[in-house]
């Protein structure tokens, strides 16, 4: 990915959510345990950047170590989060479904989610030297200049709504 030479900031105003969802391998022997759960996820992110209407705004990918898979989503609100978890007829339902019945509560796979509702005004973001990341990565950046230059200032312009 290309570098964007300088600091810029994320070309986005008003609410999101960020969702951050993940899995841990307990155990690593136990493949046909924790395979089918990672595999779960490119499906459902597929689905969901061919879906414009979905809310879905797009993710990052996240290593933590061997054992832990991160992703960090945006959304346009939290109902467009939930009616995706919740509909029987998209990739997640019944992903979720093969996880209760073939992992649940047996300790060799774990999954996390943590959901955070966002105000317009209460969020910035500075990219210095960096390739397109996190919110500057799916909404686009512009250059932190001028009436973007200083965090306190960014968080003012977040506020509007577009």
């Amino acid at each position: 990915m290309a570098v964007n030479a300088g600091r810029m900031t994320a070309d986005f105003t008003g609410p999101l959510v960020v969702f951050v969802i993940g899995m841990r391998i307990n155990h690593f022997h136990k493949i046909g345990k924790w395979w089918p759960v990672l595999s779960a996820m490119g499906p459902m992110l597929k689905e969901l950047s061919a879906n414009p209407d979905s809310g879905f705004m797009g993710t990052e990918y996240c290593l933590q170590g061997p054992r832990q898979v991160m992703l960090l989503q945006y959304w346009r609100d939290f109902d467009s989060l939930e009616r995706y978890a919740r509909s029987r007829d998209e990739q997640h339902w019944p992903a979720w479904v093969a996880f209760n019945k073939n992992v649940g509560n047996d300790g060799t796979v774990g999954i996390f989610h943590e959901t955070y509702t966002v105000a317009g005004g209460a969020h910035e973001t500075i990219y210095a030297n960096m390739p397109p990341f996190g919110l500057g990565k799916v909404a686009g950046v512009v250059p932190a200049t001028h009436s973007r230059s200083a965090a306190r200032s960014r968080m003012r312009i977040s506020t509007d709504a577009g």
